[in-house]
């Protein structure tokens, strides 16, 4: 009889347990039955005048820059100048063997006196027009062989500038490298590459600035100077060049500089920073939307940055759309909102 009740008592139990568990498993379902509202704040997109700007980088090159290379083989006598000297244009910078160049200007200064000789036999009926020509023909020609010997004899500089390379010694037989080269530094030059969506925005002798990491505190002014009209078509950009002014010579050929283009001023859609998203692993950023209570989900493409605000870009966004600034990191698409007013 005893062992009855015991069964009894046991089975009672079961049937209460039960009965809890069935209770709670409801409960849960009521719960999650319930859908989340997510508490935001937000704020509405306005459109804010900015100066477009852009800015890309370059490395300097001299403005000009030339081979010293006589058009003559033969010994080098003498070479004035060293590396890294700075020279004015004219100034003498090779001294080639003088040989050719003193034999031709003898023949010269000889024909010279036949051809004094030749003009007045000439004058009294002496000798034939003919005669005179050929006499005159090889003075002329003799006078051009002497000028050619004479600029590639004395090698004098084109333009002022800096010598960037040396590969000769004196006494040295020339054999075709350039003696020397010569840049300009005075004025730099620099090509940077633009996308092409800005071409019909860039003109010739629109001002610039360049900023250099060795003067952090420095900008230095250039002008565009050509326009490149064609467009590379597997980089989608046009190349500009870059006129710079270096009378100080701070700047130096070879050096990486960044260039501020200004595009001019337009109306952009300007947002808050914070309220940008990364989606994990990508470089693609989004935002989200109030609609209606209801979160959307906007890629956007980021423009200018002005302290904590930003430009968004996206076909998407319009002024007076409803920016989720705050609580946008635990939304999806879809979520329900609840929209917080700010303190």
């Amino acid at each position: 009889m005893k062992t009855i009740k015991n069964t009894m008592l046991i089975a009672l139990v079961v049937v209460f347990a039960s009965c809890g568990k069935t209770e709670k498993a409801t409960d849960a379902t009521d719960t999650n039955a319930v859908e989340r509202v997510e508490q935001v704040q937000t704020s509405p997109l306005a459109k804010t005048t900015i100066s477009r700007e852009i800015e890309l980088s370059t490395t300097l090159q001299g403005y000009e820059t030339v081979n010293v290379a006589p058009s003559l083989t033969g010994k080098i006598e003498h070479i004035f100048v060293e590396v890294g000297a700075t020279v004015s244009k004219g100034q003498l910078l090779v001294r080639m063997d003088q040989n050719q160049y003193n034999t031709t200007k003898l023949t010269y200064a000889n024909l010279g006196v036949e051809l004094a000789r030749m003009e007045a036999l000439k004058e009294s009926g002496t000798i034939s027009q003919q005669t005179y020509d050929r006499t005159k023909l090889s003075h002329d020609q003799t006078k051009e062989n002497l000028d050619f010997l004479e600029r590639n004899t004395y090698v004098k500089a084109p333009f002022s500038g800096v010598i960037s390379a040396k590969n000769y010694e004196d006494g040295e037989l020339y054999a075709g490298q350039p003696v020397l080269v010569l840049t300009q530094i005075h004025t730099l030059k620099a090509l940077i590459n633009v996308p092409e969506s800005n071409f019909p925005l860039i003109k010739k002798g629109q001002k610039v600035n360049l900023h250099s990491e060795i003067y952090p505190d420095k900008a230095f002014p250039a002008t565009i100077e050509v326009v490149y009209p064609t467009i590379d078509a597997t980089t989608h950009t046009f190349q500009v060049k870059l006129n710079i002014p270096n009378s100080s010579l701070a700047l130096r050929p070879g050096m990486f500089v960044r260039t501020t283009l200004a595009l001019g001023k337009v109306d952009a859609i300007m947002a808050p920073y914070q309220a940008v998203l990364k989606l994990v692993g990508s470089n693609e950023r989004y935002v989200f939307i109030n609609k209606g209570g209801v979160a959307k989900r906007v890629s956007v493409n980021l423009g200018q940055r002005f302290d904590d605000m930003v430009e968004l870009v996206s076909p998407e966004l319009v002024e007076g759309d409803d920016l989720v600034t705050l609580g946008q990191a635990k939304l999806v698409d879809g979520s329900k909102l609840n929209v917080v007013k700010k303190n």
